[in-house]
């Protein structure tokens, strides 16, 4: 009998150090984006998403975000389930801590997007636009929404998701993303980053000889998404999209909307840019 109950006592002991460890996480650590308790933060509730400032942030210009609804929803032909929620961040250690990021801006699978302080700072200086950042991002909260988590984590192509969120901002050719043209130029001298390997260690392996290689990558499948409409119109674009986002399997789904295998898709893609 003793040893049932110092048995159970363990078990106990385990899962009390395991809940405590989560609500760290949740309150101070990776996981705070899930969490519904935001300390240290002002909630600002606007008509179409929710608006979460660090105490002390002095970004005044956040309902700016609330307009840019309307035009992601048009563009993929879907709704948001629900009001995104926007994590801006004032201090950079809590950024670190907080989020699973160093990149400006994170779009999470629940519908949260975080905000780095330095992304504020650069769309102050003229450097970058926080409404194309923010409306790419967007692009990225939208269809999480639709695909749920085990999709959006392992079977949603990664080059079709970026793809899709630098074509509708029109990103190309914008801060450090090379134009179409200058993408087709880079593309012809050689480089280029097999969408299958884009977001993967894989990537690396490309030898780009290109000012800048990671968003070279996103200009290119930027191109690949122009193509597809160029060649084959947007509404069959959105119907690729719309069956992948409960689909693990994207060659099947490709080969079904367009009467060709992806492969093939892509050697055409390539000696089109080469004409």
């Amino acid at each position: 009998m003793s040893g049932n109950i110092g048995r159970r006592r363990f078990v106990v002991g385990i899962v009390i150090v395991l809940l405590m460890i989560l609500a760290q996480q949740l309150l101070w650590g990776k996981l705070f984006p899930y969490s519904p308790v935001k300390i240290g933060f002002a909630k600002h509730e606007l008509s179409n998403v929710v608006v979460y400032l660090q105490d002390g942030s002095e970004y005044s210009e956040y309902p700016m975000i609330d307009t840019l609804i309307r035009a992601v929803e048009k563009f993929h032909g879907l709704r948001f389930v629900r009001k995104p929620e926007l994590l801006v961040f004032h201090d950079s250690d809590s950024y670190f801590h907080r989020s699973i990021t160093k990149a400006r801006f994170c779009a999470y699978p629940n519908g949260s997007l975080v905000v780095s302080p330095w992304a504020i700072r650069e769309a102050r200086g003229g450097e970058i636009s926080m409404a194309i950042y923010l409306s790419h991002e967007l692009s990225h909260t939208l269809l999480y929404q639709h695909m749920g988590f085990v999709n959006a984590y392992f079977f949603f192509p990664r080059w079709l998701l970026e793809g899709i969120a630098v074509y509708s901002t029109n990103q190309m050719g914008t801060t450090w993303y090379p134009s179409k043209s200058e993408t087709y130029e880079y593309i012809r001298r050689g480089n280029y980053v097999p969408p299958g390997d884009f977001g993967t260690a894989r990537e690396d392996e490309a030898h780009l000889h290109v000012k800048y290689p990671s968003t070279f990558a996103y200009s290119e499948c930027a191109c690949i998404i122009d193509y597809l409409v160029e060649r084959y119109g947007k509404e069959k674009l959105m119907g690729y999209v719309s069956q992948l986002l409960d689909s693990y399997q994207h060659d099947e789904v490709f080969k079904d909307v367009y009467g060709i295998d992806f492969e093939t898709f892509l050697r055409e893609f390539r000696q089109h840019v080469n004409e």
